[in-house]
Formats: structure tokens, sequence, C-alpha cells
């Protein structure tokens, strides 16, 4: 299904739709503040291995991160963080940066990396953060099965013809970006940048 919904005002029928089909197990792509996102609900086990077969790769391998609607979920699925990294979060939050922290037990068992890690994002996009907030569970998340991000997956429709048969909902919220987040790894002694995306380092660190 392609569903074609509000970028400021998400209508929620629509939503109501979409959320129903997480809680059922469902797989949707939906826009993002930078690409568009493959997404489902991260208490749904079947839904996480049906997105790792589509990505053909194993799910504790992967680089999932977890949309959250704000910092209140932080707390349950990473471990306490101390003050300056909490900082960081908050100036940076929403926006198109991804916390890679260290994982809390809520962390479903699927989902740990070896290194009992996390990739906590808020994007600054209405559709999504609103799906998360009537969910009110995290989206576990990762990016399009494709080797390399061409303009034509800025386009939903484009995105719905590939991708259309493998997932259960399309979300069309406008065209997309074609830029990453920026990962900040806030693990260590201090936090480091490793990948540079759309979201500047430097104005949050």
């Amino acid at each position: 299904m392609l569903l074609n919904v509000h970028p400021d005002n998400p209508n929620p029928r629509h939503i109501k739709t979409i959320v129903e089909c997480l809680k059922d197990g469902g797989i949707i792509i939906y826009p993002t503040d930078t690409v568009y996102g493959l997404g489902c609900d991260i208490t749904q086990h079947k839904a996480i291995e049906r997105i790792a077969r589509i990505k053909q790769i194993d799910p504790k391998k992967a680089q999932f991160s977890f949309i959250c609607y704000d910092l209140s979920h932080l707390s349950d699925y990473a471990k306490s963080v101390d003050t300056p990294v909490f900082r960081m979060l908050k100036k940076a939050l929403p926006g198109p940066y991804t916390f890679i922290l260290p994982a809390s037990k809520m962390v479903p068992k699927l989902l740990k990396t070896k290194k009992d890690t996390v990739g906590i994002r808020v994007p600054d996009n209405n559709i999504c953060r609103t799906i998360v907030h009537e969910l009110d569970n995290p989206l576990m998340s990762t990016t399009l099965p494709v080797d390399h991000y061409v303009e034509e997956y800025t386009d939903p429709e484009i995105i719905y013809e590939k991708f259309g048969k493998v997932v259960d909902i399309v979300v069309d919220g406008g065209p997309g970006g074609m830029g990453f987040s920026t990962v900040v790894d806030c693990t260590g002694p201090e936090p480091e940048l490793v990948r540079e995306g759309i979201g500047s380092y430097e104005a949050i660190s």
C-alpha cells in the first residue's frame, strides 16, 4: 500500500492504519529528516527477521537504529549517559544525528550487537515522530536495501514500485533527502565522530 501522509499535519486515520500495521508485525518504508527508512516495531521479532532477510544480513551484525519520539525513551534502551553526552543529545535532537550508546537490558536480544550498543535517533520529521508517539515503542530502522542511493530513491512512488511487494506500507511524506545522518559514538571516554552526514558535528560538540 502507498499511503500519502501530509508532512505537517499527518491524518490521524492514516497514522492509525500505519500503527496497526506495525503492531501486527508489518514493515514500513517511511520518511525521516534524511533518507527514507525501512522500519518495524522493535518488539516484533518476525518483522525484524523479515527486514534482515530483505537486506540479506544477520540482525546481530546489522547497523539498525532506534527511532524515538524524544529523549524520554532514552533511559529505557540505553544505559545512563553522563551529563556532557546528555547535553550533546539535547542540543542535537530532534535532528539528523545517530548516537551510539551502551544498550540497556530492554533492547531486544535479537537487536543487540556484539558490542552491546544501540543507535538512537530522533529525526526532525513530524510523520515518523507521530508514528512512534502513537505506537508507544521505538521503530527499528535501517536504510533501504540498495547498494547506493540515487536520486530516484527520494521519490516515494519509485520506492513503492521497487519495494512495494516486500513491505506492507510505503508512507509517502513527499520527497526524501539523499544525505545520511551524522553518526556519533558515545560509548568511549570521549564522543567520537564515526560518519559525517548532513548534521554538523561542530555545531553539537
